[in-house]
């Protein structure tokens, strides 16, 4: 299922540093980890849900509040 949870954009900012530490650290998994906790924007989802498939874009892991509100939950079940 996917994760939910909507961000402002200073909770976006401090995600992206965070992130840049750990990548800087030799954390490269971890990093990514927590880039997916961003909410994906709606644009990247609809590329790619179109591209590869909605069971690509879900198991990619990322917050899809964003697209969740853009197109509605139904989207991510079609």
């Amino acid at each position: 299922m996917p994760q939910t949870q909507t961000m402002t954009d200073e909770e976006k900012v401090d995600i992206a540093y965070q992130s840049t530490l750990l990548r800087q650290a030799g954390d490269e998994e971890g990093a990514s980890r927590l880039l997916r906790t961003m909410p994906l924007p709606p644009y990247l989802a609809k590329v790619i849900k179109e591209k590869v498939g909605l069971d690509a874009l879900l198991s990619l892991g990322w917050n899809l509040s964003e697209v969740e509100a853009k197109y509605g939950s139904a989207w991510l079940t079609q």
